[in-house]
């Protein structure tokens, strides 16, 4: 065999040792750093229908097809290769690297060969692989094949069926085939080569007094050097693969965090927007409701009893200007965005005639309030039974809130001559707030055009969320002897609530009364 086909003929890889220099071990750098240059391109490449179908942490993730940039760049590479591997077959033929070389037209053929397929070699990867394969080979028969640009097209065929290659069973299968068919071709050459005398003349067969012949050497040297040269290809594949479906998996979280924030910034607005109504309707409905009926008390007597009726208009006055006072602290709440204790926040108006300053609301105010419900034409008896123990302002305002809105709808709904009462029970875990009238009662409860399924209009809606905000519990109907209940139980450590079951509401039923609890309370006798 010529001493030039030989030296071509194992792999392209290393060329004989006086005439031609061994292609650099650290090519596969060239090949890793078209990996860096060419992957992260694909984290902005929207995934295909079937990739969606697979999130990136699945073990069968398809990598997202590559986009037009990214195959024109395929092209270009393509281009640019053809023009080096042509440059470098004309210097090699020009240093007399082969014996007797075909001619330039078949050359260039080659050269196209090797090159152009690369165009696409990620859309097909295992095809593009196995084309350059089989001209390399073809290229080394026909002596056309230069040990430089051939390998490096090479490199990157083999290297992308591990980075892109979206069948990773087909990309193993290709990458065995070849590497096998490589190393047997070599092995086969590095044999039969061993056995030509005429072939590398300059290399002894015989060890010479070191460790190995010369052409034992020469043929470790070719078996590493091919061995650090596919497997690097394999390894650089792999890793690039395995850094793309890392990158997916971490854009998908962060898409599935932006979602996730977006909706819990939604959900937090509907719950502000809920709570600013919840606040409003209390403050409006309960003032607007005394004032309603103050006014037509004072319009009834004002000609025959004009003291009655000076008496209805101041308490007109007080209850309008406690309701621009307590808009006034909601508003400076929603303003400056305070704590909880800031929320909870009303109007002290007792000595006022002005904006006033913010406190809170709480049980020492559900006397005063059911004061004013007798003021307004409603007899309401106040009792505490138990010893009062510390709450948090939360539970006190939410206390105040419910008793306020119960006595609110006593007045709109129980009818003339009712009554009502207001009881407090503090236990060692939790208050009791239970309001009760002797009116008319409501076998259902009329709400507007967002009242909720569960019976009620806005008011109860309201109840309901306050008391499930705090974890506890309310019942609230009409009686079987008259009337109707409002009863909430609040507990006073949140983390009593936490260890219960979810807050829950008790419907309207014939009687939602403990007539246990509730007679008790009566045989005691109400203190108007």
């Amino acid at each position: 065999m010529p001493r030039a086909r030989a030296a071509a003929s194992v792999n392209g890889v290393t060329a004989r040792p006086a005439t031609a220099a061994p292609v650099d071990p650290a090519a596969p750098g060239d090949p890793a750093a078209q990996a860096r240059t060419a992957a992260p391109a694909t984290a902005s490449t929207p995934a295909t229908p079937t990739a969606r179908a697979r999130t990136a942490d699945d073990a069968d993730w398809l990598r997202p097809r590559p986009t037009r940039t990214q195959v024109r760049n395929d092209v270009l590479l393509a281009v640019v290769l053809f023009a080096g591997t042509f440059l470098s077959t004309l210097l090699y033929r020009t240093a007399g690297f082969w014996e007797d070389p075909s001619p330039l037209w078949l050359a260039m053929l080659w050269c196209a060969g090797m090159a152009l397929p690369l165009a696409a070699r990620r859309v097909v990867p295992e095809i593009v692989a196995l084309v350059l394969t089989a001209v390399f080979f073809a290229g080394a028969v026909a002596q056309l094949a230069e040990p430089l640009f051939s390998n490096i097209d090479l490199f990157i065929a083999i290297y992308t069926v591990g980075a892109w290659s979206r069948r990773r069973r087909w990309a193993l299968i290709t990458r065995v085939l070849i590497v096998v068919t490589m190393l047997v071709w070599l092995f086969w050459g590095l044999i039969i080569a061993s056995n030509v005398p005429d072939h590398l003349p300059e290399l002894s067969r015989e060890a010479d007094g070191g460790i190995v012949s010369p052409y034992v050497a020469f043929a470790l040297i070719n078996i590493v050097t091919n061995l650090l040269y596919f497997g690097g290809a394999w390894y650089f594949g792999d890793t690039a693969f395995r850094s793309a479906r890392s990158r997916a998996s971490l854009e998908q979280r962060t898409a599935e965090l932006a979602a996730e924030r977006e909706r819990s910034r939604a959900q937090a607005v509907e719950l502000e927007r809920l709570r600013i109504a919840r606040e409003l309707h209390d403050v409006v409905a309960h003032h607007v409701s005394v004032i309603g009926v103050q006014a037509g008390a004072a319009r009834r007597v004002l000609a025959r009893d004009p003291e009655a009726a000076a008496a209805s208009l101041t308490a007109i006055e007080s209850s309008a200007r406690e309701a621009i006072a307590e808009l006034h602290g909601l508003l400076g709440t929603l303003r400056h965005g305070d704590s909880d204790v800031a929320e909870a926040a009303v109007s002290d108006v007792s000595t006022v005639t002005g904006p006033t300053e913010a406190v809170a609301r709480g049980f020492a105010d559900l006397a005063a309030l059911a004061d004013a419900t007798t003021d307004a034409g409603v007899p309401t008896g106040f009792r505490v039974i138990g010893e009062p123990s510390d709450a948090g302002a939360l539970v006190g305002l939410t206390a105040y809130r419910i008793a306020q809105e119960a006595l609110t709808n006593v007045r709109k709904h129980a009818g003339a001559g009712a009554t009502a009462d207001l009881r407090v029970r503090w236990s060692e875990a939790s208050v009791e707030v239970e309001v009760t009238d002797t009116g008319l009662g409501r076998a259902t409860v009329i709400g507007g055009a967002g009242a909720p399924a569960a019976g009620g209009g806005l008011g109860q809606a309201g109840m309901r969320e306050r008391v499930a905000a705090v974890g506890g519990e309310l019942e609230l109907g009409p009686r079987h002897r008259g009337g109707y209940l409002v009863r909430a139980t609040l507990p006073l450590r949140r983390a009593d609530a936490a260890a219960s079951a979810a807050p829950q509401t008790r419907a309207s039923r014939p009687d939602v009364s403990q007539p246990d609890a509730s007679q008790s309370d009566a045989s005691q006798g109400v203190q108007a």
